[in-house]
Order: C-alpha cells, then sequence, then structure tokens
C-alpha cells in the first residue's frame, strides 16, 4: 500500500518543469482530452446554508454536457427556502448554463496564459499522486476569473484543485469568497467532484455553499450505461 505512495514521493524530488512548460503541457493535455469528451451527463447536489438566519436550500439537478462546451440543467428536486433557491441556487445554475453556450464566455473563463499570470510554487504529493503547485493572478477583473492557487497533476497535466477567491467581489453586498474546487479521474478524465465556498455577505452573515457530483455517464448515448467510476488511487 505504502510502495504507489513512497514512488510519488520520489517523482517530486525531481527537477520540476519550468512554468511555461507546465502550462502548456496542460493546455495541450486538456485540449486532447476535450477532443474526445462528446459528451456525458451527471448529478448534482447543491447546498446553501446561513446560520444567523437558519436558512437552508438544497437543489438535486442533471447536468448534459455537449461538446463543444454546452450545457444543460434539469432540476430533479429542491427544498428549503424559496428565497435562497431562487437567489443563490437557480443562479448558479443559470450562469454556468449561459456562459456554456457562448465560446467567447468559455475561452474568457478558461484556465489559460490569456486570462491568468502563473507562478511556480512548489510539488507536493496530493491524493497520492504528484502536482505541480502554482499561484495563478488573473489579467482582467472578470467576476468569473479567481485570484488563487492551482494544482496540476505531474502525470496527466489536468488541473486537480483550486483554492482561491473571485478576481472582482460579486457585488458592494458580498465582503469575501472563498472556494475549493476539487477534481478526480473518471477514465482519462478530470471533472468536478466538489466545490465548497464560503461568503461573508453584508446583513446576512456567513454562508457556506457545497456542490457535490456524482453519477458521471461518459460519451454514452442514453441514460441506461453503466457508471462512469473515478480511478482510485492507493
Amino acid at each position: 500500500m505504502m510502495l504507489p505512495l513512497l514512488l510519488a514521493v520520489m517523482q517530486t524530488a525531481e527537477p520540476a518543469p519550468d512554468t511555461e512548460t507546465i502550462i502548456a503541457r496542460m493546455m495541450q493535455a486538456d485540449e486532447a482530452r476535450r477532443a474526445t469528451l462528446e459528451r456525458y451527463t451527471g448529478m448534482r447536489r447543491y447546498r446553501v446554508e446561513n446560520r444567523r438566519f437558519n436558512k437552508r436550500a438544497e437543489m438535486l439537478v442533471r447536468c448534459r454536457f455537449s461538446r463543444p462546451g454546452t450545457k444543460e440543467f434539469e432540476i430533479v428536486s429542491e427544498s428549503g427556502s424559496a428565497a435562497v433557491r431562487r437567489m443563490a441556487l437557480r443562479r448558479m445554475v443559470e450562469t454556468e448554463r449561459e456562459v456554456s453556450r457562448h465560446e467567447d464566455q468559455r475561452r474568457d473563463t478558461q484556465i489559460s496564459p490569456a486570462n491568468y499570470e502563473f507562478q511556480f510554487l512548489r510539488t507536493e504529493v496530493r491524493d497520492g499522486r504528484p502536482a505541480f503547485v502554482l499561484s495563478a493572478t488573473p489579467k482582467t477583473q472578470n467576476p468569473l476569473l479567481f485570484r488563487g492557487v492551482v494544482w496540476v497533476d505531474a502525470e496527466d497535466y489536468a488541473v486537480v484543485r483550486i483554492e482561491g477567491s473571485p478576481a472582482k467581489k460579486p457585488s458592494f453586498w458580498i465582503r469575501q469568497v472563498t472556494f475549493v474546487h476539487r477534481y478526480q479521474k473518471f477514465g482519462p478524465y478530470w471533472l468536478p467532484m466538489l466545490n465548497e465556498s464560503k461568503s461573508d455577505v453584508r446583513i446576512f452573515g456567513h454562508t457556506d455553499t457545497v456542490i457535490e457530483y456524482f453519477d458521471y455517464r461518459i460519451n454514452s448515448p442514453g441514460e441506461g450505461e453503466e457508471l462512469a467510476h473515478p480511478r482510485r488511487t492507493q
């Protein structure tokens, strides 16, 4: 059980490529994966909780992705505060839907040299796999960009984790937002697994938002195929 982790640690001792090479390989690997990812369906569970006013809401959503990047969403069930669902959960879904429909918006939010300045920080083991850790500084104040840290898998050159905050505060009412995005390997593809964000909102106080991703079906024409299970690490 310890051998794979030991080998991964040994790999991190090797000199890392320079930042430009890491980003170039990441872009090439991402393009290669996108070329074969025709479609997928997956389930998402959105949860929002505001402790100050004891408000909670949850929404179960089915997402359908089709190349080149369009996403359609179907709300399967929802519960909790109607106001929170309308103002937070449905707005998140609609924003992602609209961004996915426009190539220029997808391009403007991509993790790429066109949108970010990157700087190499270190190499570390993440979930049993070596990863390069880079800082990411947005080049514009696009509120859909972020400022933070990116983990890039050293073998697949895929983004496996992001920690940060929006490049621009969404509104006057929001004092601070921090988030963690985690990705997991499903066959040859790295897809979202968990998003967690914490917001400090004027008047409303602290709010937690969690999005769980599960039940992926990849490149399947219908709904009845076997699920795509993540690659397990030792």
